[in-house]
Protein backbone atom coordinates (compact mmCIF):
# COMPACT_ATOMS: atom_id res chain seq x y z
CA UNK A 1 0.00 0.00 0.00
CA UNK A 2 2.96 2.35 0.44
CA UNK A 3 3.31 2.51 -3.33
CA UNK A 4 -0.18 3.98 -3.67
CA UNK A 5 0.70 6.79 -1.30
CA UNK A 6 4.06 7.43 -2.93
CA UNK A 7 2.44 7.91 -6.32
CA UNK A 8 -0.43 10.17 -5.24
CA UNK A 9 -0.44 13.39 -7.18
CA UNK A 10 1.58 12.06 -10.10
CA UNK A 11 -0.06 13.15 -13.33
CA UNK A 12 -0.15 10.80 -16.32
CA UNK A 13 -1.22 11.83 -19.80
CA UNK A 14 -2.83 9.01 -21.79
CA UNK A 15 -2.78 9.60 -25.55
CA UNK A 16 -5.07 6.89 -26.90
CA UNK A 17 -7.81 7.00 -29.54
CA UNK A 18 -9.86 4.00 -28.39
CA UNK A 19 -12.33 4.77 -25.59
CA UNK A 20 -12.23 1.22 -24.21
CA UNK A 21 -8.44 1.34 -23.85
CA UNK A 22 -8.65 4.77 -22.18
CA UNK A 23 -11.28 3.41 -19.78
CA UNK A 24 -9.09 0.41 -18.86
CA UNK A 25 -6.10 2.67 -18.24
CA UNK A 26 -8.25 5.20 -16.35
CA UNK A 27 -9.68 2.51 -14.06
CA UNK A 28 -6.27 0.94 -13.40
CA UNK A 29 -4.29 4.12 -12.85
CA UNK A 30 -6.82 6.08 -10.81
CA UNK A 31 -7.18 3.07 -8.49
CA UNK A 32 -3.46 3.54 -7.72
CA UNK A 33 -3.82 7.24 -7.01
CA UNK A 34 -2.57 8.66 -10.29
CA UNK A 35 -4.19 11.77 -11.73
CA UNK A 36 -5.12 11.21 -15.38
CA UNK A 37 -5.33 13.52 -18.35
CA UNK A 38 -6.52 12.13 -21.67
CA UNK A 39 -6.14 12.95 -25.33
CA UNK A 40 -7.59 11.13 -28.34
CA UNK A 41 -5.13 12.39 -31.00
CA UNK A 42 -1.43 13.20 -31.10
CA UNK A 43 -2.24 16.85 -31.81
CA UNK A 44 -4.48 17.06 -28.73
CA UNK A 45 -1.84 15.25 -26.69
CA UNK A 46 0.71 17.91 -27.58
CA UNK A 47 -1.71 20.68 -26.58
CA UNK A 48 -2.49 19.01 -23.23
CA UNK A 49 1.19 18.29 -22.50
CA UNK A 50 2.19 21.90 -23.23
CA UNK A 51 -0.68 23.34 -21.14
CA UNK A 52 -0.16 21.06 -18.12
CA UNK A 53 3.09 19.08 -18.38
CA UNK A 54 2.47 15.58 -17.01
CA UNK A 55 4.91 13.48 -14.98
CA UNK A 56 4.66 10.65 -17.54
CA UNK A 57 2.95 9.94 -20.88
CA UNK A 58 1.38 6.68 -22.06
CA UNK A 59 1.46 6.85 -25.86
CA UNK A 60 -0.53 4.78 -28.32
CA UNK A 61 1.34 4.45 -31.62
CA UNK A 62 -1.59 4.07 -33.99
CA UNK A 63 -3.36 7.42 -33.71
CA UNK A 64 -5.49 9.43 -36.14
CA UNK A 65 -3.60 12.38 -37.63
CA UNK A 66 -0.01 12.35 -36.48
CA UNK A 67 0.96 8.93 -35.13
CA UNK A 68 2.54 8.17 -31.78
CA UNK A 69 6.05 8.12 -33.21
CA UNK A 70 5.72 11.68 -34.53
CA UNK A 71 3.93 12.87 -31.40
CA UNK A 72 6.79 11.45 -29.32
CA UNK A 73 9.40 13.14 -31.54
CA UNK A 74 7.61 16.49 -31.13
CA UNK A 75 7.36 16.13 -27.34
CA UNK A 76 11.01 15.11 -27.02
CA UNK A 77 11.98 17.98 -29.35
CA UNK A 78 10.31 20.52 -27.06
CA UNK A 79 12.85 21.60 -24.43
CA UNK A 80 10.16 22.20 -21.80
CA UNK A 81 8.73 18.66 -22.30
CA UNK A 82 11.76 16.60 -23.35
CA UNK A 83 12.42 15.14 -19.88
CA UNK A 84 8.93 13.62 -19.54
CA UNK A 85 9.17 9.82 -19.76
CA UNK A 86 7.04 8.30 -22.54
CA UNK A 87 5.89 4.69 -22.49
CA UNK A 88 4.57 3.33 -25.78
CA UNK A 89 1.48 1.19 -25.12
CA UNK A 90 0.61 -0.34 -28.44
CA UNK A 91 -0.93 -3.26 -30.26
CA UNK A 92 1.93 -2.93 -32.76
CA UNK A 93 3.87 -6.03 -31.83
CA UNK A 94 5.66 -6.60 -35.12
CA UNK A 95 9.37 -7.20 -35.13
CA UNK A 96 11.19 -3.88 -35.02
CA UNK A 97 8.27 -1.75 -33.77
CA UNK A 98 9.89 -1.48 -30.36
CA UNK A 99 13.09 -0.26 -32.06
CA UNK A 100 11.05 2.40 -33.94
CA UNK A 101 9.41 3.48 -30.67
CA UNK A 102 12.78 3.83 -28.92
CA UNK A 103 14.23 5.66 -31.94
CA UNK A 104 11.33 8.15 -31.77
CA UNK A 105 12.19 8.84 -28.12
CA UNK A 106 10.01 6.45 -26.11
CA UNK A 107 11.56 5.39 -22.82
CA UNK A 108 9.72 2.05 -22.58
CA UNK A 109 7.45 -0.17 -24.67
CA UNK A 110 4.45 -2.28 -23.61
CA UNK A 111 2.26 -4.30 -25.96
CA UNK A 112 -1.53 -4.58 -25.78
CA UNK A 113 -3.21 -6.37 -24.29
CA UNK A 114 -0.95 -5.25 -21.46
CA UNK A 115 -0.34 -7.00 -18.16
CA UNK A 116 -1.49 -4.44 -15.54
CA UNK A 117 1.31 -5.40 -13.13
CA UNK A 118 3.95 -5.01 -15.87
CA UNK A 119 2.58 -1.63 -16.92
CA UNK A 120 2.44 -0.36 -13.33
CA UNK A 121 6.02 -1.51 -12.77
CA UNK A 122 7.23 0.37 -15.86
CA UNK A 123 5.34 3.49 -14.74
CA UNK A 124 6.90 3.29 -11.26
CA UNK A 125 10.36 2.79 -12.78
CA UNK A 126 10.05 5.95 -14.86
CA UNK A 127 8.47 8.11 -12.14
CA UNK A 128 11.36 7.70 -9.69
Amino acid sequence: MGTRIAMLGKRILVIEDHEENRRLLRDLLTSFGYELMEAVTGEDGLIVAEAQPPDLILMDIQLPGIDGYETTRRIKGNTSLSQIPIIAVTSYALSGDDIKAFAAGCDAYVTKPFDPAELLEKIREHLK
